[in-house]
């Protein structure tokens, strides 16, 4: 089992997403984890009060502690993660704390130092909470070193909840302009298709699983998103980091905007691959 057993969630009341925390929630009583609520007074914050609003049921026989803490949200949150040794971070991508962790690269090194991923809540909704649940998980691999980042978390949540594993491979462009218009160098494609399909058998040997594929080319972004509905998948496991000015080239903002359910970035290798 992946040693998820402890959440934080940092919390904006009281405008937070109901999603992520029925998000939290079901990940919690599957791993029996206690989930830290982080409340960030910023500014002229005086007040506390929607800190202590209740969870609903969900939450029941789950272990529950808040914490408040004054300053900057993102740091706030590195903070606490660090202090409480968190074992995932859960955010709603539309709050302040998630903004705030685009910026600059001393939060990419904390989270690459800590090891500890970020689930980060669907950017584009079309899900109620009550619908989510863990039946498809699509995995990005990008056939390189990341790849067993990737898997280590994927595969064993993927034979927890039960769900059908795919890992989804995004080729470079295989288009070209020419007269009159676009083109696609079918030759070129085939090779890409028959590389890549032969690298992630590999993989999936080495690792000792055996998964679904789906391979795309061209902007990764838009593919996983053409994969995430493809496959029915309700979380997408990537190793690109969405943090730390480097979104042109590990894709990960990109791909949290694009994909309607939740995206879990992961730093570093944290589980066994093999189940």
């Amino acid at each position: 089992m992946l040693p998820i057993e402890k959440i934080l969630l940092p919390i904006e009341f009281p405008t937070a997403s109901t999603s992520v925390i029925h998000e939290a929630a079901i990940l919690a009583r599957r791993f029996g984890s206690e989930i830290v609520i982080l409340h960030v007074l910023t500014g002229s914050d005086k007040t506390i009060d929607e800190s202590d609003q209740p969870l609903g049921p969900e939450f029941d026989a789950i272990p529950i502690r808040r914490m408040v803490r004054r300053g900057e949200p993102a740091w706030a949150a590195l903070q606490v993660a660090e202090e409480e040794k968190a074992d995932l971070i859960m955010m709603e991508p539309h709050s302040t704390t998630f903004e705030r962790f685009l910026l600059g690269s001393t939060t990419a090194r904390v989270l690459r130092g800590s090891g500890c991923p970020v689930w980060t809540g669907a950017y584009l909704e079309q899900l109620s909470a009550a619908a989510f649940d863990v039946r498809n998980v699509l995995c990005a691999v990008d056939l390189g070193p990341r790849s067993e980042v990737a898997l280590s978390w994927a595969v064993p949540l993927a034979a927890e909840f039960g769900a059908r594993l795919t890992l989804a491979h995004v080729t470079s462009r295989v288009e070209f302009w020419g007269p009159g218009g676009l083109y696609i160098n079918e030759e070129w494609k085939k090779a890409l298709y028959d590389d890549a399909t032969e690298r992630i058998h590999r993989l999936q040997q080495s690792a000792g699983i055996h998964a679904d594929v789906f391979i795309g080319s061209g902007d990764v972004p838009k593919v996983l998103a053409e994969a995430v509905g493809k496959t029915h998948a309700d979380l997408l496991v990537t190793a690109c980091n969405p943090y730390g000015g480097h979104l042109r080239t590990t894709h990960g903002f990109g791909i949290i905007c694009s994909v309607p359910v939740p995206v879990m970035s992961v730093m570093k290798v944290r589980a066994t691959i093999r189940t």
